[in-house]
């Protein structure tokens, strides 16, 4: 399961997902939150399940949530397999 962060940063936020290199920041708490909730869709669609926390200014959890991997649209069905 992948892990997203946002988290303060500074003036700004970051969010970071482990499997990346660098985090992105933002100058706005909404803004980060918008683009990691976007990413742990991204996340699910591809077959990844992820978590994304959610941090308050003084570091604090203020939420966590979980995205289920989705069945991957490019897969075939398991029937389909067996009839081949």
């Amino acid at each position: 399961m992948q892990v997203i962060e946002v988290a303060p940063l500074g003036p700004g936020w970051r969010v970071s997902l482990g499997a990346l290199a660098g985090d992105m920041v933002f100058a706005r708490g909404g803004a980060a939150e918008g683009a990691a909730r976007r990413l742990a869709a991204r996340l699910a669609h591809s077959g990844q399940a992820s978590e994304l926390r959610i941090r308050l200014r003084d570091g604090s959890l203020a939420e966590r949530l979980v995205w289920p991997a989705l069945p991957r649209r490019d897969a075939a069905p398991a029937a389909a397999l067996e009839a081949a």
